[in-house]
């Protein structure tokens, strides 16, 4: 059994990769969070890009660890934000991980947006770092439109008020199962699952 960081304290993030490699039947990978390992210092997420995060993240922890790495990074573009608050998305309120500061700000800065002007995407970069070198780093992209009010007690930061494409819910009333086939972070990660198959292998 190869041991692979998800270098998160995101229960559901973990979850969901572990959802992913059980839907895929990818073999011979036991998933460990950062609260698995011993603890290394965070670097600051200072990269213009999903990827240079990602990337970033993924060495530290591959360094710090000596086990191959999986980091992401992720945020939502907003078309009306001219892309913001992209790799801001998490602390765009000013601190870091409050949800509902972020959503209260986002709702705030669009309230004189018409609804056909309120297109967005979830954006999510997947790096998988191995400590001896390899690295391969994957995008995925999840369009949709965002409304109103926040409806849904699933998901989390701000899939209660994101609408994918060709759907009338938000991302946070899809059954967990079925948002990791649609999501950004579902898509980025499954682009992974070669190089994690190859690990096992």
């Amino acid at each position: 059994m190869t041991r692979v960081l998800l270098a998160s304290r995101n229960a559901k993030k973990l979850a969901e990769l572990r959802r992913i490699l059980a839907a895929e039947r990818v073999a011979g990978i036991e998933i460990v969070g950062l609260d698995d390992v011993p603890s290394f210092p965070d670097a600051p997420e200072t990269g213009a890009t999903f990827e240079e995060n990602a990337l970033a993240k993924a060495r530290d922890a591959a360094a710090a660890t000596g086990l191959p790495s999986i980091a992401d990074d992720s945020g939502l573009a907003i078309d009306a934000l001219n892309g913001m608050p992209g790799v801001l998305s998490a602390r765009w309120s000013g601190k870091h991980g409050d949800d509902q500061a972020n959503l209260d700000l986002v709702l705030a800065q669009l309230t004189d947006v018409p609804d056909e002007r309120r297109g967005a995407a979830f954006v999510c970069a997947a790096a998988l770092v191995h400590p001896t070198g390899p690295e391969s780093v994957h995008r995925g992209e999840w369009r949709g439109t965002l409304v109103r009010a926040m409806r849904g007690d699933h998901g989390f930061g701000y899939d209660p008020i994101f609408v994918p494409e060709g759907d009338t819910r938000t991302s946070a009333e899809l059954a967990p199962a079925e948002k990791d086939t649609l999501s950004h972070r579902g898509r980025a990660l499954s682009l992974l699952l070669p190089h994690l198959s190859d690990l096992s292998g």
